[in-house]
């Protein structure tokens, strides 16, 4: 566990507690939790984000289940990259998965959302985000930056791959964002694998779209889409629209897959650390409850994250519902509400 900044501890020491609530149900899962004290405070003690060895000393543990980075004194790159990005690519967790569900409860600031279920699979280790680049005359009219995309064969195929496969999986209709029409050469290549990968699937509806108007389409008709694919850039993007049009970022998990089980995996909600309402007891722990479960899920105890799941959805809809829902309820009465929930009556 690495509860990180601001509402971070707050909503993963939330997880935590659901988390053994749902192990006191099923007596197949065992718990066992390591906390780490990296992020921004650790930064400002020892100037760094986390250890130099500390990848080698989270490389042992089946899961990693992180609350949020950033804090307004550290610069967001410094804080992104000593901590968060090192993790993803050090660990090869290729595949940034963000589901989006209008749960039940849960008010969509759409007038008729529709059945709104959608999966975004990101790339998560290369693409637009890649440190290949520099500055030139700093402080001057001719001042230059240049930041370069690396797209691979290796890393497009993988994570297209997997979209298909899950798509296969759920309602068979598959959508890759690309912006093709105004990026000319590594757009083309991601809409060439595209389509390659696609031959092998030919259960999946698949097509490609300019990754602006499927923003807009998203919007508009959001129970059109099934799952969305796209490059690390362009995947960050529409799983924010898609989290939006959910109800509230609040609720939005993420999890960050090394699919092949090589390197642990990472859990998390995407609000962010949010310090201007840290410390107040009124963060929305949803995301982190969601992140939770798909941590249970992917090691193995589907139905045990699914319960977590559904008492999370029952809770919200008896009417316990924080702040950015609409609501009253603070972290601590939503924690009560959902565990609750998972146990039943006594």
């Amino acid at each position: 566990m690495i509860a990180g900044d601001g509402i971070g501890p707050e909503v993963v020491g939330v997880g935590i507690r659901v988390l053994e609530a749902a192990a006191e149900m099923d007596a197949s899962v065992e718990l066992e939790f390591t906390e780490f004290p990296w992020g921004c405070e650790y930064y400002l003690e020892h100037g760094r984000m986390m250890p130099d060895d500390g990848l080698e000393t989270l490389v042992g543990f089946d899961a990693i289940y992180l609350g949020a980075v950033g804090w307004p004194t550290v610069p967001d790159h410094v804080s992104l990259w000593g901590l968060l990005l090192p993790i993803r690519r050090g660990f090869d967790q290729y595949v940034n998965l963000r589901p989006a569900r209008l749960l039940r409860g849960v008010s969509s600031p759409l007038s008729e959302p529709g059945a709104l279920d959608i999966t975004v699979v990101r790339e998560n280790t290369e693409g637009e985000y890649s440190d290949a680049g520099g500055r030139m005359y700093q402080g001057t009219p001719d001042e230059v930056a240049i930041q370069e995309s690396v797209f691979t064969r290796r890393g497009v195929e993988r994570v297209v791959r997997y979209a298909y496969e899950l798509a296969g999986k759920r309602r068979g209709t598959l959508v890759g964002a690309t912006k093709s029409n105004g990026i000319s050469i590594t757009m083309p290549f991601f809409d060439e694998i595209f389509r390659e990968v696609g031959g092998e699937y030919p259960g999946v509806e698949a097509s490609l779209m300019h990754a602006d108007a499927l923003a807009a389409r998203i919007v508009l008709n959001p129970q059109n889409f099934d799952v969305i694919v796209g490059s690390n850039l362009l995947g960050d993007l529409l799983s924010e629209v898609t989290a939006a049009v959910s109800g509230a970022i609040g609720i939005a998990p993420s999890a960050n897959l090394n699919p092949d089980g090589r390197f642990p995996s990472l859990f998390e909600p995407i609000h962010g650390s949010a310090p201007d309402i840290a410390g107040q007891g009124i963060a929305n722990p949803s995301g982190a409850i969601w992140a939770a479960s798909l941590l249970l899920e992917h090691l193995g105890r589907a139905e045990a994250g699914l319960r977590i799941l559904d008492a999370l959805e029952a809770a919200i809809s008896a009417g316990t519902r924080t702040r950015d829902l609409g609501g009253t309820a603070t972290t601590e009465e939503m924690t009560e509400a959902v565990i609750r929930e998972l146990l039943g009556p006594n």
